[in-house]
């Protein structure tokens, strides 16, 4: 969780001076934020697999952003938003410019870094997420030990009642 919010940082960075067209912080190590994308990628993948067993696909984000708080949750569809217009930006501009050789301009590393921040942001929340619900809330079982979906509000196997999960407690 830790690595995902620095990436998000510097991949927040990297965009807003590539926005300005300042020269990028770190020169060529910024691509760096490539690897880190995957590094934390595969541990949020593995979490939100966890925190999503038994749900509905419809349902996915919901579960998996659970635990977060209101504010987190529209700030992640907030930056989803923005990288998808940050992306057809890049695609004008790119296409309408011829490429060069060398150090990627600040529009290139612009296009990159919104990727960065939706993939960064991603794996902080369900991370966030997963700790705020904890691991309990993850198997859950019927009062006569059967596994259930997190997202049931009756057992499947012998129609016993459910407690309340992590979603009826959501924010």
């Amino acid at each position: 969780m830790v690595l995902a919010a620095i990436g998000f940082l510097l991949s927040v960075a990297a965009h807003i001076s590539a926005v300005m067209g300042h020269p990028i912080p770190g020169g060529k190590a910024v691509w760096a934020l490539h690897i880190g994308i995957f590094i934390v990628w595969f541990p949020t993948v593995l979490v939100a697999s966890r925190l999503t067993r038994g749900a509905k696909r419809k349902e996915f984000w919901k579960v998996t952003l659970a635990g977060c708080p209101k504010w987190m949750r529209t700030a992640l569809y907030g930056i989803f938003g923005y990288a998808i217009l940050n992306f057809i930006s890049f695609m004008i501009v790119t296409i309408n410019h011829p490429q060069t050789r060398g150090d990627a301009p600040p529009e290139v590393v612009r296009g990159f870094s919104g990727h960065w921040m939706v993939f960064y942001s991603v794996g902080f929340a369900t991370l966030y997420s997963a700790s705020a619900i904890g691991y309990s809330g993850m198997d859950r079982k019927c009062p006569n030990g059967h596994s259930v979906a997190v997202t049931a509000k009756y057992c499947e196997q012998c129609g016993a009642e459910l407690p309340s999960s992590f979603l009826d407690r959501r924010t």
